[in-house]
């Protein structure tokens, strides 16, 4: 699209964060952008953007450092319904093991992070 108009995007975003103490494995963190770009490229350039500003270093209660760091882009694509001024699909993909899906989703065990 060239006359300006943006289109809103969808992103899933992996990032990571690491502690200094050596006994902590890393913590994974899944997010979903709505961004608004002209086209995927921008949409793109934008997510690119969120996740240099996301990285961080922090001590925590314990004092150890935690460092959030971009680990992948997953996907970015048009949102499946542009409407977003009512109930609208956004994002749809497909996987074939549900097992899986299952064992990296706390969620469905009611698993609280």
């Amino acid at each position: 699209m060239t006359d300006g108009m943006t289109i809103p995007h969808v992103a899933i975003v992996l990032m990571e964060a690491h502690s200094d103490a050596a006994d902590r494995p890393p913590l994974f963190q899944e997010n979903f952008l709505l961004v608004h770009a002209p086209d995927e490229k921008a949409a793109r350039e934008r997510v690119a953007g969120w996740a240099r500003r996301a990285a961080t270093s922090y001590r925590n209660d314990e004092g150890e450092t935690i460092t959030w760091r971009l680990r992948t882009i997953v996907d970015v694509k048009e949102a499946e319904d542009t409407d977003l001024t009512r109930d609208a699909d956004l994002y749809t993909r497909h996987f074939r093991d549900y097992a899986s899906y299952e064992r990296f989703e706390p969620l469905l065990s009611g698993e609280e992070i």
